[in-house]
């Protein structure tokens, strides 16, 4: 019985695909380098044109883990549940920290803002009292 299947990891700086081929109990593996993070139609694209360029490692004997039959709304629970972990890769998340700041310091400058242009009103309105009482 033949089985491959395809693993795609962030592994600091790039996006990588490792392909395991199991046959008879041996077990050998291909490594792809993505690049920038592919979608799934992508993958499949690039596997399609390029499964015959693969390079995969000598055979291993090795047994095949079991696979459990899973319910398949609990694997949907553990991928929302992996992606609300982690959501983006690590650029996203610098762009979203950087974002949060930015947010911060807006906030404390139109706060300043906005206590100064009510000091001004309150200036204002002090002026416009002491000009009532001075007489004419």
């Amino acid at each position: 019985m033949r089985c491959i299947t395809l693993t795609v990891f962030f592994q600091d700086p790039f996006w990588i695909g490792l392909v395991q081929r199991s046959e008879d109990g041996a077990i050998s593996v291909a490594k792809i380098v993505f690049g920038a993070e592919p979608s799934e139609p992508q993958v499949y694209a690039w596997l399609m044109a390029n499964q015959a360029r693969l390079r995969f490692s000598p055979p291993i004997e090795g047994q095949r883990a079991p696979r459990m039959a899973e319910n398949p709304k609990r694997r949907q629970r553990q991928a929302a549940k992996a992606l609300k972990d982690d959501t983006g890769t690590k650029s996203q998340r610098a762009l979203q920290l950087a974002r949060e700041s930015a947010r911060t310091e807006r906030r404390t400058q139109t706060k300043q803002e906005r206590m100064l242009q009510q000091q001004r009103l309150r200036q204002i309105q002090v002026d416009k009292r002491k000009a009532k009482h001075r007489g004419h």
